[in-house]
């Protein structure tokens, strides 16, 4: 049984350290810059990979026919009169200042003036491959940092709260109850509405990530509480009590190692909350603004009728988020049935 929980907890942990990797190399992985429009084909559907040509013949490179326009609301039909080859390790050159070009290595791509757009375009004729990958970048990365916030805190604060006890744990308790009864995505909501719309998307993204840190650190402080309760009555405590140990020492050698458990436990289920927050903030407007892409952006487009009804791929970054949710919360399971079977 421990054997196999084990194995889920790795599994799980892989994975999503895939997923991170995955989205940091965007650079190479990304066909395109995720700003480059191309007005000409807005939605263009996702292209489909051809093997054998409209003749009957084999290819040893997958290829792409090229969309035509066809008939009125954004209809496309494959070029069967063209074909362009996918190519691997190619360099793209990219317009940089002035007159000046940066070439870029991506895994894939096309000859100029060709195009592949393996999951479709947006609006503005952009790769939504090239965005799913860069918005990942803000959107999972949100969630990691902000439950990185809220845990120290509740690390720290929890671990005072359980070390000292008597009105130092009444004040950081009673403070908890109070982030613990207000539902925090309206909460999350009332404090960016007090601040700034106009923000550069570094000032944004980390403002995003200190709003969801500092609102989430009441359940895990209560937790870690609980745990320093009983772990501050351990034999080796006391000794190191006795020695003369300061409690900054005793809480950071002895007492939180405890619940270092407890502590993934909880940033398991925080960073996909934490996501869900960046996500939901820049769907309303409020988050990561455009041209740069979030996955919160990227579905801001489903406000639109016509978009949710006609043209799937845009939903993408949504269908993006169910594997990692829930890998995070396959690596929570496992997490807790570990801290369970240790505990009993």
């Amino acid at each position: 049984m421990m054997v196999a929980g084990a194995r889920k907890i790795w599994l799980s942990a892989a994975a999503l350290v895939l997923v991170h990797i995955a989205v940091l190399s965007a650079g190479f992985l990304a066909p395109y810059d995720p700003v480059v429009q191309n007005r000409n084909l807005p939605f263009a559907p996702p292209m489909h990979l051809h093997f054998v040509d409209s003749a009957g013949k084999f290819h040893v490179r997958p290829f792409v026919y090229p969309w035509q326009p066809s008939g009125d609301h954004l209809q496309y039909q494959e070029d069967r009169n063209r074909i362009w080859e996918i190519r691997f390790l190619v360099r793209q050159e990219q317009p940089g200042n002035g007159t000046t070009h940066n070439a870029s290595l991506r895994l894939f791509g096309v000859d100029a003036p060709g195009y592949v757009f393996l999951v479709g375009t947006d609006d503005y004729g952009r790769d939504q491959l090239s965005r799913l990958l860069y918005g990942g970048q803000i959107s999972l990365f949100a969630g990691l940092l902000g439950a990185a916030l809220s845990l120290s805190l509740a690390l720290f604060l929890g671990g005072v709260a359980g070390y000292f006890g008597s009105w130092v744990d009444d004040v950081i308790m009673r403070g908890a109850e109070v982030f613990m009864a207000l539902p925090w995505i309206y909460l999350l909501l009332a404090v960016r509405a007090f601040l700034p719309l106009h923000l550069g998307a570094r000032q944004t993204f980390f403002l995003l990530i200190g709003i969801v840190g500092l609102t989430g650190w009441a359940r895990p402080s209560r937790l870690i509480r609980g745990v320093v309760l009983s772990a501050k009555q351990r034999d080796y405590v006391r000794a190191a009590r006795g020695f003369g140990a300061s409690w900054s020492y005793i809480l950071r050698r002895h007492v939180l190692p405890e619940a270092s458990s407890v502590a993934l436990t909880q940033g398991a289920l925080l960073v996909p909350q934490y996501i869900l927050a960046e996500i939901t903030m820049s769907f309303l407007g409020l988050g990561i603004g455009e041209p740069l892409p979030s996955w919160g952006n990227m579905l801001a487009a489903l406000q639109r009728y016509y978009v949710l009804n006609s043209y799937w791929w845009i939903a993408i970054s949504g269908f993006a988020l169910v594997p990692v949710f829930l890998l995070y919360y396959g690596l929570s399971d496992a997490l807790q049935a570990r801290l369970g079977n240790a505990g009993s």
